[in-house]
């Protein structure tokens, strides 16, 4: 590879997988999670979409930063660092990823009959779009996931911003601070807490693919990516993904909030409900745009978990054997990009029904699982691994350690809910 520069040129030739991060991101956690907070508590539950963007920050930063420091991804890393972190991040990861394939699957899949119109399941609706990432992936490879998702979520950031500047001046904002907001710290409101934070802006593991991508794009570059210019990539694609999180909370309070309407458990009516809400602000005339615009931004999460999981798994297996060349890992690639769909669609013929459970299931697995990801993160990019000039300076480990305090305490705070 050539020497890096950091010129502005060169910057913004790398930018990439911070948008994927975002339109990985820009999903369930929002277009679901984030909408049925606003909804069902009103503003309440504000601190929790802000302190989940906040306390994820700096373990997802790591991501990038270390491969970018090191050249390498951070299941490299995990593996030097010892045996616990290395198979306790493969556990993690083959525990999620079929559950995580299918709650992301099954929203596209409600969107696409609403937009459609065609009277297909869910189920077959999963079985079409997933076939159609597989054949995206196969052929496109990763540029045409990087160039498409800058577009995707500069689009859908317009458009939802839009919605909701125009919800705050059509007098919501004082009716939906007039209704007093539930009780939500009971046993199902906390476990609702845990499941918005699992997810919000995106699961931890996604530090991960988000390495997996920088190292990739240096690659198409042919050219190092420095620190800084992954630093820059990062901010700009997780700062888009913790906005439009907020715009979609505040759409579920300013639409949904106090309306006495709660969220369907079946994929096709929430698609419904979601996109009613935008037509409620926007007028009718915005429905079928809306609908383009959700589905398109459902179909690229759903695009970049079907490329992220069989490019961490071919890492998984070219660490255990040292000795693969590159087509090797190319065609351990394609065999897990047909598998993990398919065995994720045999947990969506049994969770149709409810997808909502799925996704709390999902979102609740990821949280309990974050603060040993971060500790590993943690000390990736201040051990001997990472070239001292590149570590976290002493007032961001000081952050990035309270902010590992913090997702210790909500885990304990929910398995005494959940046990008690």
């Amino acid at each position: 590879m050539k020497q890096n520069s950091t010129s502005k040129s060169s910057i913004f030739s790398t930018l990439g997988p911070g948008f994927l991060l975002a339109g990985a991101a820009i999903g369930v956690s929002h277009l679901v999670q984030a909408t049925r907070a606003g909804a069902d508590y009103g503003f309440l539950l504000i601190w929790v979409l802000i302190l989940a963007c906040v306390t994820k920050y700096p373990f997802l930063e790591f991501g990038p930063r270390f491969a970018a420091g090191t050249g390498r991804h951070l299941i490299h890393g995990y593996k030097k660092l010892g045996k616990f972190p290395y198979w306790t991040f493969i556990t993690i990861t083959v525990s999620s990823m079929f559950i995580i394939q299918a709650a992301v699957s099954i929203v596209t899949a409600g969107l696409a009959e609403r937009l459609f119109e065609m009277g297909w399941t869910a189920f077959t609706w999963s079985f079409i779009i997933i076939g159609m990432c597989i054949a995206l992936l196969l052929f496109g490879k990763y540029p045409a996931l990087d160039n498409t998702m800058k577009i995707i979520v500069s689009l859908l950031g317009l458009a939802t911003l839009t919605a909701v500047i125009l919800a705050f001046g059509d007098g919501r904002l004082e009716n939906a601070l007039a209704v007093e907001s539930p009780d939500v710290w009971n046993k199902l409101g906390i476990a609702f807490i845990i499941s918005f934070m699992g997810w919000m802006p995106i699961p931890l593991d996604a530090a991960v693919w988000h390495s997996i991508w920088t190292r990739e794009k240096a690659e198409n570059n042919q050219r190092k990516t420095s620190v800084k210019e992954a630093f820059t990539d990062f901010n700009f694609g997780y700062l888009a993904a913790a906005i439009i999180g907020l715009l979609f909370f505040l759409m579920g309070v300013l639409i949904m909030f106090g309306s006495g309407i709660g969220f369907s458990g079946n994929a096709v009516q929430f698609s419904g409900q979601l996109i009613d809400l935008y037509g409620k602000t926007l007028g009718q005339w915005s429905k079928p745009l809306v609908g383009i615009a959700a589905f398109i931004a459902m179909f690229s999460t759903t695009l970049a978990v079907t490329d992220a999981f069989p490019r961490v798994i071919s890492e998984v297996f070219a660490e255990e054997k040292t000795e693969w060349k590159p087509q090797q890992k190319w065609k351990n690639y394609k065999l897990n990009v047909f598998l993990i769909p398919v065995l994720s669609l045999f947990i969506l013929y049994f969770f149709t029904t409810s997808f909502t459970i799925l996704v709390d299931f999902a979102t609740a697995l990821s949280f309990l699982s974050a603060p040993f990801l971060a500790w590993f993160n943690y000390k990736l990019v201040t051990g001997n691994q990472m070239p001292e000039a590149e570590r976290p300076s002493r007032v961001y480990r000081i952050f990035s350690l309270l902010c590992l305090v913090l997702l210790i305490l909500f885990n304990c705070v929910y398995l005494y809910t959940l046990l008690f």
